[in-house]
């Protein structure tokens, strides 16, 4: 049997076990628990956005279980550093947004690419870099914001720096009452897959179970970016999302928020297939997985990327899906 004809029967064997994966019914009570974020793209907090842009976001949510709002006032530069000039507008929108939506935490997204798969890039194995960020979270969290959410790629499985970055960045948002949240690779759907992936393409893509149980025990609150899958079909992908939703329960303590990524955008390239990758396989994914796994988990929920990307199509199925 030919190395190619193993390939094959490996793929069609994995995609036949997600297939079934999306089989089933979801238990009753698999939905909100009010715990649900939102990534909002820069427009936020550089001018864009107005008092009336506030006032019909603050509507939205109001028929949602969303908590979190996860405000891009990024990128970080190379070095970490932040300057204030890239979010001029955030203490304006925190304000407005605390006054609109009463209950809703408004997290700076910060984040930015690493340094690893290319020469030019964020690199965390530098001290400096490390304390810079350090610096960067206190002036955004002077500024208002409840929180932090850090989205940085590629982040690859086992790295030691981010773990030590994030011990630190705990026990400074700790200090200051802050949530720590980050954004977080998808699970190895095979054993050690992300070291075959990285081996024939120079991008592991995955984290193993284990390191991702490392990141989710330093952070307050981790959401999985379960879209980008190279699913083909709605099916695959859903099964995909329900083998994600129990492999990131498995590990992630009770005492930390676990939020699993909704699609909420509608791109067609490698990687991301716009009629696979679709709000409602996501939302019954993420169902079947919490059924499955850990049906009666209070801190759990979904994140919704991306908000300026988002239809009405999108909104609805959340809502109808999820939220109910």
């Amino acid at each position: 049997m030919t190395l190619l004809t193993l390939v094959l029967l490996s793929l069609l064997t994995a995609e036949t076990a997600l297939r079934l994966n999306y089989t089933g019914t979801p238990k009753p009570g698999t939905t909100t628990r009010r715990q649900d974020a939102l990534w909002l793209g820069h427009a936020w907090v550089d001018g864009r956005k107005t008092d009336k842009d506030v006032q019909a976001l603050a509507h939205r949510l109001k028929s949602t279980g969303i908590r979190d709002l996860y405000i891009h006032s990024g990128p970080l530069e190379h070095n970490g550093t932040l300057p204030d000039s890239a979010y001029p507008k955030a203490r304006w929108l925190i304000s407005a947004l605390h006054r609109a939506a009463p209950g809703v935490r408004v997290q700076a997204w910060l984040g930015d690419k690493l340094a690893g798969e290319s020469l030019d890039g964020l690199r965390l194995d530098r001290p400096a870099t490390r304390t810079a960020i350090l610096a960067s979270t206190r002036r955004v969290l002077a500024t208002g914001f409840d929180g932090v959410h850090f989205d940085l790629e590629p982040l690859h499985s086992g790295d030691r720096d981010y773990l030590a970055l994030l011990d630190d960045l705990r026990a400074l948002t700790h200090a200051r009452h802050a949530v720590l949240s980050v954004a977080a690779h998808q699970i190895d759907p095979l054993p050690a897959f992300h070291s075959f992936w990285g081996a024939t393409t120079g991008h592991p893509k995955w984290w193993s179970q284990a390191y991702f149980g490392q990141v989710a025990r330093r952070v307050d609150q981790i959401a999985v970016m379960s879209y980008d899958t190279m699913q083909p079909l709605q099916s695959l992908y859903g099964g995909y999302v329900a083998e994600q939703t129990s492999l990131a329960l498995e590990v992630t303590p009770d005492t930390t928020d676990l939020l699993m990524g909704l699609p909420f955008y509608h791109e067609n390239r490698f990687g991301h297939r716009a009629r696979a990758e679709t709000v409602p396989a996501a939302v019954r994914g993420v169902r079947l997985g919490l059924s499955r796994t850990d049906a009666d988990r209070v801190r759990f929920g979904v994140a919704l990327y991306v908000d300026f990307a988002a239809t009405e199509e999108d909104w609805r199925a959340y809502e109808e899906m999820w939220v109910r």
